[in-house]
């Protein structure tokens, strides 16, 4: 399969929201800090008894991120093949207001990364986080972040994967989804 990812334009956000961020929580990682271990974490699995969909775009939707953020200052990504859009990632620098980037220049946020279903394990994502580190590095940043959830199983194997290090984990962060812990990831960039 050809994968080709190209940057785009935020007014194409409408066509970016149309990949879905859905997935079906079957199992969860349990969270424990551990010493010795890069990042201090270990991740244990656990299945957990009623499935659910959980579904991201139902949170925060792509369409309405120009109404709480300047975009200004971020990259937008496409991933096509064949012609079709099968993916799409966003990265955030140097944003007021956005505190994922922790008030500091030298980071950026991969805000979100998303990729069709029938697409997901290959190969997509990590196209699209390779366009987003390159981006990153050349706004001189010398981290990437990204944030996710323990319930998000995939998402974590996939940030692990592409090198990057679990250093937080906070088990109360969303108040509407108390089930649900916040692991934030980071990568350095060289």
């Amino acid at each position: 399969m050809n994968i080709e990812v190209a940057e785009e334009s935020p007014a194409n956000l409408e066509d970016y929201a149309r990949i879905p961020t859905s997935l079906e929580v079957r199992e969860i990682f349990q969270v424990p800090a551990v010493e010795n271990e890069p990042g201090g974490f270990r991740l244990s699995k656990r299945s957990i008894q009623f499935p659910y969909v959980k579904d991201y775009d139902a949170v925060e939707n792509p369409r309405q991120w120009s109404r709480s953020f300047d975009l200004s200052n971020w990259g937008f990504f496409v991933a096509h093949s064949d012609g079709l859009r099968i993916g799409g990632a966003a990265v955030a620098f140097d944003t007021p207001g956005l505190d994922m980037l922790e008030n500091r220049r030298d980071i950026a946020v991969l805000w979100d990364i998303r990729v069709s279903p029938q697409m997901r394990s290959r190969g997509v994502g990590t196209a699209l986080f390779k366009a987003a580190e390159v981006w990153s590095m050349a706004k001189g940043c010398r981290q990437l972040k990204v944030e996710t959830q323990n319930i998000n199983v995939p998402a974590c194997r996939f940030y692990a994967k592409q090198g990057c290090v679990l250093r937080a984990v906070h088990p109360h962060a969303y108040s509407e989804f108390p089930d649900e812990a916040q692991s934030l990831w980071y990568k350095d960039l060289s």
